[in-house]
């Protein structure tokens, strides 16, 4: 039976308390400081969702991004810099990331890298059940209370050496439909930070810790200007020093990428430096240039980081990182381990050796994994190059320019193929699927796919068909993709997957994303996606006021 729990006045709880710990997270007080926060902030919030619109509209009518002029002293003053690394996160060379459930939690804490970021985000489909839970399993874990009881009678627990936990939640687009304040929607950002602030703010400091974030899908400087105003008001308002917070940004939108530098600058004493979100960051390539034919990408396999707008990034990142004196985080390898093909596995891990050693002679101060078997493979090439807890001396001295950073020629040219349509859309619908079913992290194909592998692959078949991309077929005859051409793979595709009510709903999704709306992209899958996973109570205050 779900409980009941007590509000703060204009705050009000439409999902199911599902158990007392549920309820703690969810107490009176925890509830009243989200309301302050929202109240305070959730406003800018939006302005700056609409300064996104407005900014898309430039691009598409050709005002391609540039660095800005408005704030070329920022860039110009080789003075600051960012502050020491908190304890915890000076050594920062193999990050495990990963959804919020608690054995989950468990094993990556204990999994031998040296920090995990528990991801409210691309790893974990938002339903009410899955926040809170995700809540209750941070506080357990910083306070080493946690363990899990598997049904074939295994029993999980902490080991005396963890991993240090950072925190990933929510992109400012993305509400928290179950919590209504003052009548509208609790952001999902400030939901999932003020909620583990409250609870683990200063437990995180007694651990040896602190308070550590990694900041999603962020557009411009001022989207990091408002997340460093939260962090003042969070702290002062129960009474955390200033800089205890830190927070890594990770650079996966191509307007990021112009202002690294002053998305630094406005974390100030709360920057942790910058990581390379590269698989949001093709998506991202994709929907900001929608309207430009120029800008059209090949299958997404031949997109790796030796393709020259990826390259330029990566490059831009480390420098602008050891220029500040913040950690330069490389990004995904997405690799799991295949056991039943020894010489496939071998293969696999040879591409993430090879992945993680470009990052590492590159400059970069660490990288992330998806699975554990990868982290002794990353360890042993950032042990070998870098000897030290980073690579902050390594300066990178080049000037990278605009048209380096949205170059997206391939040489010698690479076309879209049938192959790669079917791929996308395989990983699409199986992706949605999961989502739906309340699963964000999928292994298929040999990778742990996640919501940024599932946006390009949608986004990739609505540029195609939206453009009318010349296809090589499968009989190596060429054809212009046409809607019916995509809904014929999408049935066969839908075919070779386990019949479901889910799989019919992605197919739905996947149909209108691509085809019904070939004319207007669509921003985001999860936005698409959420009203299918909200609780009763939600869903139907959501549809009265669409209303």
């Amino acid at each position: 039976m779900a409980l009941r729990i007590d509000c703060p006045r204009g705050v009000e709880v439409l999902g199911s308390i599902a158990n007392d710990q549920q309820a703690a997270i969810l107490s009176q007080d925890a509830l009243q400081f989200l309301a302050t926060l929202h109240r305070t902030f959730n406003e800018r919030r939006i302005s700056l969702l609409n300064a996104r619109v407005e900014r898309q509209k430039q691009i598409d009518a050709g005002a391609f991004p540039t660095f800005l002029s408005e704030t070329a002293n920022v860039r110009a003053d080789d003075a600051w810099r960012g502050p020491k690394p908190g304890p915890g996160i000076t050594d920062r060379r193999v990050e495990i990331t990963g959804p919020v459930d608690r054995k989950m939690v468990i094993n990556a804490l204990n999994s031998g890298a040296t920090q995990f970021m528990a991801d409210f985000e691309d790893s974990s489909a938002p339903t009410w059940q899955q926040m809170l839970s995700g809540q209750v399993n941070m506080r357990d874990a910083l306070n080493r209370s946690i363990s899990f009881d598997a049904p074939n009678g295994k029993h999980y627990q902490l080991n005396k050496e963890v991993a240090t936990l950072l925190v990933r939640p929510r992109g400012w687009h993305l509400d928290e439909k179950h919590v209504i304040i003052d009548g509208r929607p609790c952001s999902g950002s400030i939901f999932d930070f003020a909620i583990f602030f409250f609870h683990c703010a200063k437990i995180s400091v007694e651990a040896g810790q602190g308070p550590y974030f990694y900041l999603p899908k962020m557009e411009s400087h001022l989207e990091a200007r408002l997340w460093n105003d939260i962090f003042n008001m969070a702290q002062d308002t129960l009474g955390v020093p200033r800089g205890t917070i830190r927070a890594t940004v990770l650079i996966e939108t191509i307007l990021a990428a112009f202002e690294m530098e002053e998305i630094i600058y406005e974390l100030r004493e709360h920057s942790a430096g910058l990581n390379c979100g590269r698989w949001d960051y093709i998506f991202s390539m994709i929907k900001k240039f929608w309207k430009h034919p120029g800008m059209v990408l090949p299958d997404r396999k031949n997109v790796g980081m030796d393709v020259p707008f990826m390259d330029a990034y990566v490059r831009l990142v480390i420098k602008t990182c050891h220029r500040r004196g913040v950690h330069a985080m490389g990004g995904m390898a997405a690799q799991i381990p295949i056991k039943e093909n020894p010489a496939a596995n071998d293969a696999a891990m040879e591409k993430v050796r090879q992945d993680k050693l470009r990052e590492a002679t590159y400059g970069h101060d660490g990288t992330w994994v998806a699975h554990p078997a990868l982290i002794p493979i990353a360890k042993k090439v950032f042990d070998e190059v870098m000897p030290g807890p980073n690579q902050m001396h390594v300066r990178r001295e080049e000037e990278i320019t605009p048209i380096e950073l949205i170059n997206t020629k391939l040489e010698g040219g690479c076309p879209v193929t049938e192959g790669g349509m079917r791929a996308n859309i395989s990983v699409a619908l199986s992706y949605m699927e999961n989502w739906l079913r309340g699963v964000g992290c999928v292994p298929f194909n040999n990778l742990m796919e996640d919501a940024a592998t599932a946006e390009i692959s949608r986004s990739q078949v609505w540029q195609w068909i939206h453009h009318k991309t010349p296809i090589t077929m499968e009989d190596s005859k060429q054809q212009p993709v046409t809607s019916d051409l995509v809904l014929r793979i999408i049935d066969e595709e839908a075919g070779k997957l386990k019949s479901s009510p889910e799989l019919n709903r992605a197919k739905e999704i996947l149909i209108d994303m691509t085809v019904k709306k070939q004319d207007q992209f669509v921003d985001f899958l999860t936005s698409a996606c959420y009203a299918d996973i909200l609780e009763p109570e939600a869903k139907k205050r959501a549809t009265r006021s669409r209303m």
